[in-house]
């Protein structure tokens, strides 16, 4: 099994490229099922969880085809040949419950394994559930199977959702561009992969209106049609790399990034001491003078401060001057990182859902290992700013969200490679 091995370089300079969001990629896949036309993805990031999505709709009978070096996915669901998302692909990661919303729209009936992904707590599908039955899907859990049908089609309805859940309004917003009548889903999530997926429906053919507030509505058509749609810059990506000159100093660009995607984020490096600036080609982050402040943190739906960051965030506050209190609201378990960056000399306290973390002046490198992909990030960012060698292993997580993440962070000066498993 592979492992990072990142050793404390000093301050980082220069640029990164950041790539494709997965998140909104993952999303924008399962859309082709909506439609007999082509639909074709620009700007896709090549990550296994992309492979593992392309495995699933291709096991549905959908064609699809990686091109120029995988950052554009043409796809085709003209001639399906299943309905049934099966477990041992669904079980690899949670987007893949993202069909169940498009089969069920098109075809009236769908089979969906309950997913898989990170073990940071409990997913549960009873947001999306709830959507698809107010459209008048009937749907029964059998054998860890959600089997659900919609004989007469699904029907336009208001439907309020009791948590702005990401995944749950992708699959209701699909499910209604094709249902019969008018579809107004309220408290819905604003997050910017969601105003993708919304841009991407639209050139297809779909009626949406309200993409990034709190309600969207959605006129159902008989059909869709072909398009082709660039995927959205990944924000959480471009977070990442944003605390690397944070954390090491210096000064590093994130090229392609754009403040609108990371707002709240980027306040939070402000009032830590950390200069973000948008420029012709992206995002410009420098560290001020001296050590980083403590800021606390909590973790919200969009335009909160992100949870995919959380785990990253957590590491500049080890060293950080101070102490700071951050608090996960989102999901449960997400502070498996926290004793392996105690490993490293970190002063952390985690109390059920809320980590305390007192800063120390420097980090000690160790042996450590990542529970799950953002947590695997967190430790290669705090191993750039500590003392000696930190070893990461189990980084296949990494490899679900992160590309050629050893090759950018030695582009602005980091000292990593990868070590081959045995």
């Amino acid at each position: 099994m592979d492992s990072i091995l990142v050793t404390g370089n000093g301050p980082l300079s220069g640029q990164i490229p950041i790539a494709g969001a997965k998140n909104a990629c993952l999303t924008l896949m399962p859309a082709t099922l909506l439609s007999e036309e082509p639909l074709t993805l620009t700007n896709a990031p090549r990550l296994s969880d992309i492979k593992t999505m392309t495995a699933l709709l291709q096991s549905l009978g959908a064609e699809v085809s990686a091109l120029q070096d995988g950052q554009v996915i043409a796809m085709s669901s003209h001639s399906l040949t299943s309905h049934v998302a099966d477990y041992d692909i669904v079980r690899k990661m949670r987007a893949s419950n993202l069909v169940l919303g498009p089969l069920l729209a098109r075809f009236g009936q769908a089979v969906v394994s309950l997913p898989g992904g990170c073990a940071i707590g409990a997913r549960p599908m009873d947001l999306h559930v709830e959507g698809l039955e107010a459209l008048g899907a009937e749907i029964e859990l059998k054998d860890g199977y959600l089997h659900a049908k919609a004989p007469g089609g699904l029907k336009g309805a208001v439907h309020e959702m009791r948590f702005a859940s990401v995944g749950a309004t992708e699959n209701i917003v699909m499910a209604a561009t094709l249902a019969k009548g008018t579809t107004v889903l309220k408290n819905a999530a604003r997050e910017p992969e969601i105003v993708d997926l919304v841009e991407c429906l639209r050139k297809m053919g779909a009626q949406i209106s309200g993409e990034g507030s709190s309600t969207i509505e959605i006129q159902g058509v008989d059909r869709l049609h072909g398009a082709t749609h660039q995927v959205v810059t990944d924000r959480i990506e471009l977070g990442t790399y944003m605390l690397a000159p944070a954390i090491c100093g210096g000064e590093v660009e994130l090229l392609g990034g754009r403040m609108r995607l990371v707002e709240s984020f980027a306040a939070k490096l402000d009032a830590a001491g950390v200069s973000v600036a948008e420029t012709d080609k992206g995002l410009k982050v420098t560290r001020k003078n001296g050590r980083v402040s403590s800021v606390d943190v909590v973790t919200e739906p969009f335009p909160g401060f992100p949870t995919d960051l959380q785990a990253q965030m957590m590491a500049l506050m080890c060293i950080a001057e101070g102490t700071s209190v951050l608090e996960e609201r989102i999901f449960e378990n997400r502070f498996m990182h926290a004793p392996e960056l105690v490993r490293m000399g970190a002063n952390i306290e985690v109390h059920g859902g809320t980590a305390t973390v007192t800063g120390v002046e420097r980090l000690k490198g160790a042996p450590v290992m990542a529970t799950d992909l953002r947590a695997s990030v967190s430790l290669i960012l705090a191993g750039l700013a500590a003392e000696g060698e930190t070893v990461v292993s189990r980084v296949y997580h990494l490899d679900r969200g992160y590309e050629h993440v050893v090759r950018k962070l030695e582009g602005v000066g980091a000292k990593i490679e990868r070590i081959k498993g045995q």
